[in-house]
């Protein structure tokens, strides 16, 4: 059974070049929950960190870049924002895509909110996480 004491923790970086978005979450929500380990236990943290490049090169099929839509409130009558994928992937902010679908693949509890902070996306080729030595995934 796992413990915080004995659980190793491994950086991966994984390119999001045309990977289609979902497949693409799936993987990094296994990734982040340590299913892929054979030490996964449901109730303790397990899973690896995970950096993402390129989140802005990711794909969505069909016509999700116009249908998709994201919802927001901001709690004031009349307050729900409504963008579509294809307004926030052309914003300054082209990882919030990629973050919403893992976030969403995640337990919505303490814990989920824990292995989400593992996640780190940038939009770019660079991250600032080499000291780290992260390993490369393919997926």
């Amino acid at each position: 059974m796992a413990n915080k004491e004995n659980i190793e923790r491994k950086w991966y970086v994984i390119d999001a070049t045309d990977k289609t978005l979902g497949r693409l979450a799936t993987q990094i929500a296994t990734i982040l929950r340590g299913k892929h380990k054979p030490i996964y236990t449901p109730h303790v943290d397990t899973g690896d960190h995970v950096i993402v490049i390129n989140a802005e090169k990711v794909r969505l099929t069909g016509n999700k870049l116009q249908d998709k839509k994201y919802y927001r409130h901001s709690g004031y009558p009349g307050g729900l924002r409504v963008r579509t994928a294809g307004q926030i992937l052309s914003s300054g902010r082209p990882e919030q895509v990629l973050k919403l679908a893992v976030k969403g693949m995640l337990p919505h509890n303490r814990l989920g909110r824990k292995m989400f902070k593992k996640l780190k996306v940038y939009a770019g080729n660079e991250h600032p996480h080499s000291a780290q030595k992260p390993e490369k995934l393919d997926i």
